[in-house]
C-alpha cells in the first residue's frame, strides 16, 4: 500500500536524535564528577589558541558544581532538536551543525576575554529558538508558524539571556546563538518544507497568463442585453432586417475618379 506522501520527517527520528544528544550531555556531566580533569577547559575561550577546541567541545561541557545548568538546558535541547528534525528534516543536519560551528566561532571571536571559559549547549539552544521561530514566520505555513508561536510560548522569555543582566552567564554565546538562528532562517528561507502553492501561482510560473474576468463579464452582460433587445424587439413585432446593396462598378468607378481629379 502506498503511503501518502507528507513534507515532514519521521517521529523516530526527531525522538532518536534529541535523546542521544541528551545521553552525551549527561554522560559528560558525569565523567566530570568522576574523573579528575578540568573538564571546563574544553570550552570556549575569546581569542586564544587554546580555546579554539571549545568550538566543538563547548555544548558538551556543564558546570560541574551546578547541576542546575544542565538541568535547564536539557528540555530545551530535546524540544527544539525535535522539532527542527521533523518538521526540518531535508536541512535539519545543515542548520545544526553549521549553526553549532558559527556559533563558536562568532563567540570566540566576540566575545571579551576576561581569562573565563565560555561552557554549555544554550547557545546552540538560541540557535535553534532564532531558526525555528523565524523560519515558521518567513515560510507563511501554517504547521510552522505554530512552531514558531510553541517557542514563543515556552521560550519567549529567554530573549533576556542575551543581554549582560547576570554574571557567570554567557549572554555573548546566547546573543551569538540567535543571531545566527536567524540568519539561517534566511538563508535557507527556500529549502526544506514550503507552503503549498495555489492554482493561480502555479499557472503564473508556468508564464500561463489568468483569463480577463472583468472582460469576460463585461462582454457577457453585453450580450445578455442584446438578446434581452432583440427578444423584446420581436414580441412588438418590430424586424430589422439589413440588406447589402453593391455599388454599380461604373458609378463607383467614376466617383474614384472624380475624387482622385
Amino acid at each position: 500500500m502506498k503511503q501518502k506522501n507528507h513534507p515532514f520527517g519521521s517521529s523516530f527520528e526527531a525522538f532518536f536524535y534529541p535523546t542521544m544528544l541528551l545521553i552525551v550531555l549527561w554522560v559528560v556531566y558525569w565523567a566530570d564528577h568522576l574523573f579528575k580533569f578540568d573538564f571546563y577547559k574544553w570550552g570556549v575561550l575569546p581569542r586564544s589558541f587554546e580555546g579554539l577546541k571549545g568550538i566543538i567541545f563547548m555544548p558538551f561541557i556543564h558546570s560541574e558544581r551546578e547541576i542546575q545548568h544542565i538541568v535547564n538546558n536539557s528540555a530545551p535541547s530535546f524540544f527544539l532538536l525535535a522539532a527542527l528534525i521533523y518538521f526540518y528534516r531535508e536541512i535539519a543536519l545543515k542548520v545544526f551543525f553549521v549553526g553549532w560551528f558559527t556559533t563558536g566561532l562568532l563567540l570566540w571571536i566576540y566575545a571579551d576575554n576576561h581569562g573565563a571559559y565560555h561552557i554549555g549547549i544554550s547557545g546552540l539552544i538560541y540557535m535553534l529558538a532564532g531558526f525555528l521561530f523565524t523560519s515558521g514566520v518567513l515560510r507563511k505555513f501554517l504547521p510552522l508558524q505554530a512552531i514558531s508561536l510553541f517557542v514563543v510560548f515556552l521560550y519567549g522569555s529567554m530573549i533576556w539571556g542575551v543581554f549582560p543582566m547576570q554574571q557567570k552567564v554567557s549572554w555573548e554565546g546566547h546573543l551569538m546563538g540567535l543571531i545566527v538562528g536567524v540568519a539561517l532562517a534566511i538563508v535557507y528561507k527556500s529549502h526544506g518544507p514550503q507552503r503549498p502553492k495555489f492554482q493561480y501561482e502555479i499557472e503564473k510560473e508556468m508564464g500561463i497568463e489568468p483569463p480577463d474576468l472583468e472582460a469576460i463579464y463585461h462582454e457577457n452582460v453585453r450580450l445578455a442585453q442584446e438578446a434581452e433587445a432583440e427578444r423584446e424587439r420581436q414580441e412588438k413585432g418590430y424586424v430589422i432586417v439589413y440588406h447589402y446593396v453593391a455599388p454599380n462598378d461604373e458609378a463607383s468607378k467614376q466617383k474614384d475618379e472624380n475624387a482622385a481629379q
